[in-house]
């Protein structure tokens, strides 16, 4: 009879797993044709920087038009163009699936670091796919044809290779991400803590560099000058002068006359020094990291930082918005509204992008580029997406991005997720250090001892 007991049983859990799946996959397959549903929408971005770079790099000799200066993205999502331009794929709909396709693996990253504290279960399936449905998530791919998930996945990728302890790997990822968008960086106060604590070894360090700089070869051997690939992200900092650009950050609560050129520099410089203070904080306590700490302090900078910093856009909380939900996922009591705030905030941003109501004028999303056929010497002038030149034009712009009492609600909502995961992510690491070590004796299953061990 015991026999013939675990035959029925494992049967069903055989029945239970092919339901699990097959619902899951409809719900994926669901996901992708909302997204192609939206691929005819064509974004001020696509218009005035996508395409043109899809139509410089294809009339100027394919991966040849690297050695040009034609953008201020990373050569990384450059490459991805460029195979594009070789395939018979329209360029609208090539430029997002690639970010679809990316979507996926976002998603799935989110259902691996779930599935590490609560294996066999239903919620890391359930996360994967709130992220993947999420408005904001859907809309910046399938919509906006934007690159914001391919650098997410990657982090996302890198945080999940910490847990499993696979440091190579993780460092790797980071770097992934990294080479694809600055905004990797709102991570790496997550990454200095694993150092600190040295959950991941500091040899591992360079790798994060060695990765982005390895991206760089192939536009090296196309003719791109060194100094060219190296500036990319200096020139992304200083494209906009102004203290946020449709983000719902603290910049939207400064008066609209508040002198940027002072305000930014002393922005950056709390900004570093919070985030070093945080640091220094879990440096100094005794508390050994678990998986849910490391999401805690993963989502607290993927939210801090861009709330913190000046000249932010409004899809800079990408990161935040999907890490909220993990986090929500690992302690739903204290952080289930979270997310909803941060998706709240981030949508309404980004319907005033995505619908502009100032026509050609209207918000673009991406950092200054530069677009247009090279001179003879191969440089190109610079555009007005990219800086713009003193007098109408920046006026124009100061005036687009001047704070209002709408941005100042989202601001507000963001502000209250900050606040609500630094304060959570502050009571976890203030727990009783010796309280993991019993724990980890006694149950196993407890939130504060999950430490995946090394596969």
């Amino acid at each position: 009879m015991s026999a013939e007991s675990e035959v029925v049983t494992l049967d069903e859990n055989r029945k239970r797993t092919f339901r699990r799946t097959g619902l899951v996959a409809a719900a994926v397959v669901l996901a992708i044709a909302a997204r192609v549903a939206l691929f005819d929408h064509e974004s001020f971005d696509y218009k005035v920087f996508f395409k043109n770079w899809y139509e410089f790099i294809s009339t100027h000799g394919g991966f040849g038009a690297l050695k040009y200066r034609f953008s201020d993205y990373n050569v990384p999502y450059l490459y991805l163009i460029t195979i594009l331009t070789y395939l018979p794929v329209p360029a609208l709909a090539g430029i997002k699936t690639i970010s679809v396709l990316f979507d996926l693996v976002l998603a799935y990253f989110t259902y691996r670091i779930l599935a590490l504290r609560r294996p066999g279960r239903w919620s890391p399936s359930l996360a994967a796919l709130i992220v993947l449905f999420l408005p904001t998530v859907a809309s910046n791919s399938g919509m906006w044809g934007q690159a914001d998930s391919i650098y997410a996945a990657f982090g996302l990728g890198g945080v999940y290779f910490a847990l499993r302890k696979r440091p190579w790997l993780s460092a790797v990822f980071f770097g992934l991400s990294l080479a694809f968008k600055l905004q990797a960086v709102f991570l790496f106060p997550l990454l200095l803590v694993l150092l600190l604590k040295k959950w991941l070894p500091w040899r591992v360090l360079p790798v994060v560099p060695g990765v982005v700089l390895l991206l760089d070869i192939p536009a090296l051997l196309a003719g791109a000058p060194l100094g060219q690939l190296l500036s990319v992200y200096a020139q992304q900092t200083s494209s906009y002068p102004e203290l946020s650009l449709r983000a719902p950050s603290i910049y939207q609560f400064f008066p609209a006359g508040a002198d940027a050129a002072v305000i930014r520099p002393i922005g950056v410089a709390v900004t570093g020094l919070v985030v070093l203070g945080l640091c220094l904080g879990v440096l100094l306590s005794r508390v050994r990291l678990t998986t849910t700490k490391i999401v805690l302090m993963g989502t607290t900078s993927a939210l801090l930082v861009p709330f913190l910093l000046p000249s932010m856009h409004e899809r800079y909380f990408y990161l935040a918005e999907v890490l909220t939900v993990i986090a929500a996922f690992h302690l739903p009591r204290r952080l289930w509204y979270v997310p909803v705030l941060v998706q709240v905030a981030s949508l309404f941003a980004y319907l005033e992008v995505l619908f502009p109501p100032m026509g050609p004028m209207g918000p673009g999303g991406g950092p200054g580029v530069f677009i247009g056929g090279p001179p003879p010497d191969g440089t190109v002038l610079p555009t007005p997406g990219g800086h713009p030149p003193p007098g109408v034009m920046t006026d124009r712009m100061s005036n687009l991005y001047a704070p209002t009492l709408e941005f100042r609600i989202l601001a507000a909502l963001m502000a209250i997720a900050v606040v609500s995961v630094l304060w959570t992510t502050i009571r976890e690491f203030r727990r009783d250090p010796t309280a993991g070590t019993r724990s980890s004796a006694s149950s196993p299953g407890h939130q504060g001892s999950e430490v995946p061990s090394s596969p």
